[in-house]
């Protein structure tokens, strides 16, 4: 298997470039990966699909403002990305422009200095005393929407590229799967006795990037923070051995909970857990944790489409693929979403 059998053709106009008018109205494909039945939905009837005693685990990351521009005191200008938070730091930026260390940058009245170059277009920057350079880029930047919706960040952004239940900031790209959820939507899920947790990925721009390599074992995969705490970790163990699901809303959640399920310290359930995830899934991988996974419709080539493939399996995904570009899906971060889980249609046909 190669890279390029991910390869498809996204024509441009099934790119969703803006939000839907109203949160939650977008669409949802249902995908059995056991038989390869699809129904299709509204992301709004997401409760129809899911049961008492099924857990909802969701990414709390808050997208920063992350994309602005800046001026060399010895002329030129030179546009910033604010990456994802780390341990510890949110202080390293992708670049456009020339930089060497030493450099002194102006924001908006605020002198930065370059202190490292780190090589491949990033930077460490070094903001004067007193200033917190995350909240520098929170005052004066954009909303760094994705590059593929060929359009500046607009006032829709700051709500629309944020989940209702973002809390921990640092991520620099949407957990996409969960734009669509509403307050009403976990309301009405937690009526129906689905459990509700939560983790903190903080998303980095690799994320989306398509691969260049040919071979996945050419591939190295971006290293993203994350914090699973222990009640999540207690949840999920008391959903399994109570016979429920754990539906992994996004790739983020589905990385997160699949790289640490391969530590050690998995199994400790009183304590939180705190890493660097840069776990590769594709088609060959065996699921550890997650039962149901909710997700968007990805790029070609991209690293997450590979993962929704290994789960679903290629075959079943490449045909739901084909099934929604013919039924005129939104594909990408605002786009349409799928579900995907084995026996995913019998609590639907039995009801």
């Amino acid at each position: 298997m190669k890279v390029s059998d991910f390869d498809y053709s996204l024509p441009e106009g099934m790119i969703a470039r803006y939000p839907p008018s109203e949160r939650g109205s977008s669409r949802l494909l249902v995908l059995d990966s056991r038989t390869g039945d699809i129904v299709h939905s509204r992301y709004a009837a997401l409760d129809e699909f899911l049961r008492e005693g099924d857990l909802l685990v969701l990414n709390n990351s808050r997208v920063v403002k992350a994309r602005m521009f800046a001026s060399k005191t010895t002329g030129g200008a030179v546009e910033l990305m604010l990456l994802e938070k780390h341990e510890g730091e949110q202080n390293l930026v992708l670049y456009r422009g020339r930089l060497k260390k030493g450099d002194r940058l102006l924001a908006y009245g605020h002198e930065l200095v370059v202190v490292e170059i780190a090589g491949e277009g990033q930077a460490r920057l070094c903001a004067p005393a007193g200033t917190d350079l995350p909240l520098l880029f929170e005052q004066y930047a954009a909303i760094p929407i994705p590059p593929y919706l060929k359009r500046d960040a607009e006032a829709i952004d700051a709500e629309r590229y944020q989940t209702v239940f973002a809390e921990h900031s640092g991520s620099v790209a949407a957990p996409t799967a969960s734009l669509n959820i509403t307050e009403g939507q976990l309301e009405k899920l937690r009526r129906k006795g689905v459990d509700r947790a939560t983790l903190t990925l903080h998303v980095g721009l690799g994320t989306f990037l398509p691969i260049r390599s040919e071979r996945f074992e050419d591939h190295v995969m971006h290293r993203e923070y994350y914090e699973i705490p222990a009640v999540t970790r207690e949840k999920i163990r008391r959903t399994k051995v109570s016979g429920g699901r754990v539906i992994a809303v996004g790739t983020t959640v589905t990385r997160t909970l699949e790289h640490a399920a391969s530590l050690p310290g998995w199994g400790c359930v009183d304590e939180e857990m705190r890493g660097e995830a840069d776990i590769f899934i594709y088609p060959g991988y065996r699921f550890r944790v997650i039962d149901l996974l909710l997700t968007n419709f990805h790029a070609p080539r991209s690293t997450v489409l590979m993962l929704t493939a290994a789960f679903a399996g290629k075959s079943r995904l490449q045909m739901a693929y084909d099934e929604a570009l013919g039924k005129n899906y939104r594909f990408l971060s605002y786009g349409d979403s799928m579900l995907i889980g084995p026996d995913m249609l019998s609590a639907v046909h039995n009801s």
